[in-house]
């Protein structure tokens, strides 16, 4: 990395060359290691624990002799150690299981939410959830998918997918921003400041700052330079910045969390709503996230969200709003089939059987039941009626509670299928929606922008990084592609 001031050393963090510790022969030495006595940790006689009898049992630690860990057996050992044979976790020989492929553990659980693992967000069938995944051949750890305590129960997710179409999700972090090495908010603000004091504004440096901190690291800046400076650094970044490029750097110095308050109350006031901004962030965070969400909403506005909602929109599309906003979603990854497919009726009953439709029982289904249920749901709903629960609801609704409806939907189908359409949606046609890109970018960039991007590709066949490229211009397109990562 490169730009004026910071960092001052080549070849990122740290320095030194030959890795952790220098001298061969692994951790620790053989030969002269640490503790100086021969033959390893600890001494054969009178030490801690005692060959014989102590604990644990032959095969466990101390390793015999020749340093750590003991091959082969590794660690826990074969016989006598940690866990006991047919009932620990995980249980296969070996050793301690090593990662799965994407990572281990995937954080967070699937599930959806900010920071969540693109397993949240898979198409039905799709194996979610905590850790990453079993060690080849091992049919352990399960979950969701081992069968339900009853026959009639079985697991959604194990066995043969639901829904062979859909590909499974990858694991692992899937954001385009990540950690900057050795990042220091302290001499972070040194290059901020010497960028914006002075005759003009070195935009560069600011770009290659910020598209190459994670929010975590940006954050703390605006404590830092106030500390240093003794000046409001948001204050001075917009008095030097403007337009949407202004707009995109403000956004990335806030908090993901106050970042969507915010949001929230610029959809909601004023003239109009935005509806759709509403509920995107509402159908595609975590309990958690919303809960948190409520209570900036109140500290910076002195209103709650539900009541600035309630006044500012009507009728069941108010109601599902309102539905959401509660953060009380059941989260549970388990499915039971047999509830799915009553569920699926229920909805078939109150749209496509009925005349007239029951808007309260697609609500009370929707913004209740967790995801990975309502992605069974839809699809017992395609196999009992032939029709997809999208087109249905075109069918049966109108307006607003239409268009929010069908959103909470695709968000559940698919995360990121659901943002690159809101992306293409931006970007498409005359003028651009820059609030909205500006929104999904910064917010997703560190959640799911690798499989936005893909899903970009995939369906409208050109990269993300070219179509912002060829709808955006100046310092403003190139901060925005830092957050997209890359070209696919």
């Amino acid at each position: 990395m490169s730009y004026p001031g910071y960092p001052p050393q080549s070849g990122g963090y740290p320095p030194q060359g030959g890795g952790y510790p220098p001298q061969a022969g692994g951790y620790p030495p053989q030969a002269g290691g640490y503790p100086p006595a021969q033959g390893g940790y600890p001494p054969q006689a009178g030490g801690y624990p005692p060959q014989a009898g102590g604990y644990p049992a032959a095969g466990g630690y101390p390793p015999a002799p020749g340093g750590y860990p003991q091959a082969p057996g590794g660690y826990p050992p074969q016989a006598g150690g940690y866990p006991a044979p047919g009932g620990g976790f995980p249980p296969q020989a070996g050793g301690y299981q090593q990662p799965a492929a994407g990572g281990y553990p995937s954080m967070p659980p699937g599930g959806g939410g900010w920071g969540a693992a693109p397993g949240g967000y898979g198409a039905p069938g799709a194996q979610q959830g905590y850790p990453g995944g079993p060690a080849p051949g091992q049919p352990m750890p399960n979950y969701p998918g081992g069968p339900a305590p009853q026959p009639s129960m079985p697991g959604y997710g194990g066995g043969v997918p639901s829904n062979p179409q859909a590909p499974a999700m990858s694991r692992g972090y899937r954001g385009s921003i990540k950690d900057f090495p050795g990042a220091d908010p302290l001499r972070d603000v040194e290059v901020l400041r010497k960028a914006m004091k002075g005759f003009g504004t070195d935009e560069n440096a600011i770009i290659e700052l910020l598209g190459n901190r994670s929010s975590r690291q940006r954050v703390p800046m605006v404590t830092a330079y106030k500390t240093t400076y003794g000046k409001d650094l948001i204050h001075d970044l917009k008095s030097e910045l403007t337009g949407n490029f202004e707009n995109l750097v403000v956004a990335m110095m806030m908090s993901p969390l106050h970042f969507d308050a915010s949001e929230l109350r610029h959809a909601i006031k004023g003239a109009g709503t935005d509806e759709a901004c509403l509920i995107e962030i509402l159908s595609s965070r975590s309990n958690a996230e919303i809960l948190e969400i409520n209570r900036i909403y109140h500290a910076e506005y002195g209103k709650k969200l539900e009541d600035a909602i309630a006044s500012d929109t009507s009728g069941h599309f108010r109601r599902l709003l309102v539905s959401l906003c509660q953060g009380s979603r059941d989260e549970r990854e388990q499915v039971d089939i047999s509830l799915a497919k009553q569920d699926a009726q229920k909805l078939y009953a109150a749209g496509e059987n009925k005349l007239g439709t029951d808007e309260s029982q697609f609500n009370a289904i929707l913004c209740a039941r967790s995801k990975p249920h309502l992605r069974a749901v839809f699809h017992e709903y395609q196999q009992m009626c032939g029709k997809d629960i999208e087109k249905s609801i075109c069918r049966e609704m109108s307006g607003h509670l239409e268009d929010g409806m069908v959103a909470v939907v695709k968000c559940i189908k698919n995360t990121p299928v659901y943002f690159a359409e809101r992306l293409n949606n931006a970007m498409k046609g005359a003028g651009t929606k820059d609030r909205t890109l500006i929104r999904i970018m910064v917010s997703r960039s560190e959640v799911d922008m690798l499989d936005i991007r893909q899903a970009y590709m995939q369906k409208f066949g050109k990269s993300l990084y070219t179509a912002i490229s060829g709808d955006t211009s100046g310092d403003y397109k190139k901060l925005l592609l830092k957050l997209c990562g890359g070209s696919d």
